[in-house]
């Protein structure tokens, strides 16, 4: 039998490596509310009105997430009190807890008790502690729940765990409807957002004058129903940035501008679990006007070829629009030079001086040759094939053991 060489083995286990590898970091973090309740005909209405009132896609939005659930009967004497659909959004945003509680969890309460924010308390809509759930860990087994502005009264019981993906969502059904007189006041249509004017009362004036005298306003706008994310520059930043917008040409202003919106509502949440390069309103074929999106623990930045901003603050967050406070006009490299390159003509002086050197000290272009022999170098090589199927399988098992 033939001695195994590094050349024969590597490519098919490096392969081998790489499905492993794939198949242990895909995870199930991902969750659908409208899919898992649709295996579940007992909750037809209530699953049927979560995507009306557009409330399943921030569900599916958030990592952490409970939802206390209303089988079709429960949903029946809620639609007897005739909601209009905007006030019946703030009650089934009641039944959505922003913290995970699993079966296992409700017996296991501190102090057995616990008082819990839920997605109406998020939305800035419930007035004081209204839009918080008291869970309460009952004698006999039972668990109750009761809104904060209820005088105390625990008018719902846990009844089953429908679902449960621990740590991320939780599917749980109570016997009836969370009586709260806040969630249940007479909601009116909200009135159409008007982008500008919200900016202009949360100290984005100036941007949204940029906006208005451009009529890059009218793209923003047309944007709004199918979710939209704009990026604001405050007032004291769009000031001092002004002798450099003056230079540009209108076409170039409103690419500028259009620059700072993402056609997608994107939640802070999401933009914390999604990092990565994004298109915006100005992207247009070849011309990519794209960003990088990052964070660092709760700090979220926006990188570009040429500068680096910062989210400092949320302006408005009502779905389908989501506005943010940024410290630094975003800049695309398709209408400035990275600052590297502004300064590679200091760089290319420096680099005269070396270019006097003798040729023996330059590197040389390095061939196949030489990058084998670096590889000798580096100790790869080093390693006969059985030694290399060793280490390979050792990180295998590690891999699958994590």
């Amino acid at each position: 039998m033939p001695p195994l060489t590094t050349t024969a083995l590597f490519p098919s286990l490096a392969l081998f490596l790489l499905v492993l590898l794939f198949s242990s970091s895909t995870t199930s973090n991902a969750h659908n509310i409208t899919r898992i309740l649709a295996k579940h005909p007992e909750f037809s209405t209530f699953n049927h009105y979560l995507t009306t009132a557009r409330l399943a896609g921030e569900i599916n939005r958030r990592q952490t997430i409970t939802v206390l659930a209303l089988d079709n009967a429960a949903m029946s004497s809620l639609l007897d009190k005739h909601l209009s659909l905007y006030t019946l959004k703030n009650v089934l945003s009641l039944h959505v807890l922003v913290d995970y509680f699993g079966s296992k969890k409700l017996h296991q309460i501190t102090n057995g008790t616990a008082l819990t924010a839920t997605m109406f308390q998020a939305t800035g809509a419930a007035a004081g502690s209204s839009g918080y759930i008291n869970i309460t860990d009952l004698k006999g087994g039972k668990v109750g729940f009761g809104a904060e502005d209820n005088d105390g009264k625990l008018d719902a019981f846990y009844v089953k765990s429908v679902a449960e993906i621990p740590y991320n969502i939780s599917i749980l059904q109570i016997s009836q409807v969370l009586n709260s007189a806040e969630a249940e006041a007479p909601t009116a249509e909200p009135s159409q957002l008007n982008l500008t004017a919200i900016l202009s009362k949360q100290g984005c004036k100036a941007f949204s004058d940029l906006l208005k005298a451009t009529g890059a306003d009218a793209t923003f706008n047309e944007n709004i129903d199918g979710g939209l994310t704009v990026f604001c520059p405050t007032d004291p930043v769009i000031n001092g940035f002004m002798p450099k917008y003056k230079n540009l040409t209108a076409p170039q202003k409103v690419s500028l501008l259009l620059y700072h919106g993402i056609p997608v509502y994107q939640s802070m949440q999401t933009l914390k679990s999604n990092n990565g390069i994004v298109n915006t309103l100005a992207t247009n074929g070849a011309n990519k006007y794209d960003f990088t999106v990052q964070n660092d623990g709760e700090v979220v930045t926006l990188k570009t070829k040429v500068m680096t901003a910062k989210i400092t603050g949320t302006v408005k967050d009502e779905e389908p629009l989501i506005v943010f406070k940024i410290d630094k006009v975003l800049l695309p490299r398709e209408l400035f030079k990275p600052v590297e390159a502004a300064e590679a003509p200091k760089a290319s002086k420096s680099k005269h001086k070396a270019a006097d050197a003798p040729e023996s000290d330059a590197p040389a272009e390095s061939d196949p040759a030489d990058a084998q022999t670096a590889d000798n170098d580096n100790g790869v090589a080093g390693l006969d094939g059985r030694r290399l199927v060793m280490v390979l399988l050792s990180l295998c098992t590690g891999v699958l053991l994590m």
